[in-house]
């Protein structure tokens, strides 16, 4: 597998050490020094799947040379997602194959799949209230996080209806943690996702990139775990 790395800040050069490990090299890098048309105007040779840590700003760039050249596409970025229905439509007409998601560590997601379970359940009892609190390190940009807001958005869709609060904490080097609470007349219940490591989003990425070499369509992190 064959990598086209947009963006080269912690989490690029985390894919860059780790790919060898996942069988893949790395065909070209492109930076924020590489200019506007890099993608486009590169000569990377063979590229099986890019995968996109840029900027919010970068991603809706990115895209359309990519799919001028055919190359599908892992997104790790968030903060672009006012743009995803142009973008979908983009991604649709050129045939490629496009798998976004917030979060890139596999046991968040699965986590996501519970805290929408308990969700469902919570629903029922107006009794309880629900909250999400996020904390990251101090030069993450969005806040609240993208993987708070999908965590909230699979709450709405299980079905709890009632207001849901959420806030951030931006401080020091915490690589990401995420707790989702619910709160009744008497108890407290309390589910937990906390990262130890910064590789697990690089390490998600590199998974889901080898699942994407071939494949057209936009997916989720969902769509690669029912495999």
């Amino acid at each position: 597998m064959r990598i086209l790395l947009l963006g080269h800040g912690r989490m690029g050069q985390l894919v860059e050490s780790l790919a060898p490990s996942y069988g893949a090299s790395i065909a070209g890098i492109i930076d924020d020094r590489s200019g506007e048309r890099a993608i486009a105007d590169g000569d990377f040779g063979q590229v099986d799947v890019a995968i996109d840590f840029t900027l919010p700003d970068a991603v809706a760039k990115n895209l359309p040379q990519l799919a001028a050249r055919k190359i599908n596409v892992v997104i790790g970025t968030t903060g672009w997602q006012a743009q995803e229905a142009a973008m979908r439509e983009m991604a649709a007409k050129a045939g490629i194959g496009v798998l976004a998601a917030s979060n890139f560590s596999l046991g968040m997601n699965v986590f996501q799949l519970a805290v929408e379970e308990a969700s469902r359940r919570f629903a029922k009892h107006a009794e309880f209230g629900a909250w999400i609190h996020e904390s990251h390190h101090t030069m993450k940009k969005d806040a609240p996080s993208g993987t708070a807001l999908t965590l909230k958005a699979g709450m709405a869709s299980a079905g709890y209806a009632r207001p849901i609060d959420v806030s951030s904490t931006r401080v020091g080097s915490i690589p990401g943690t995420h707790t989702v609470g619910f709160d009744g007349p008497s108890e407290t219940i309390e589910l937990t996702h906390t990262v130890r490591d910064r590789a697990v989003f690089a390490r998600g990425a590199l998974t889901a990139a080898a699942w994407l070499v071939g494949k057209q369509g936009w997916f989720s992190i969902r769509d690669l775990l029912k495999d």
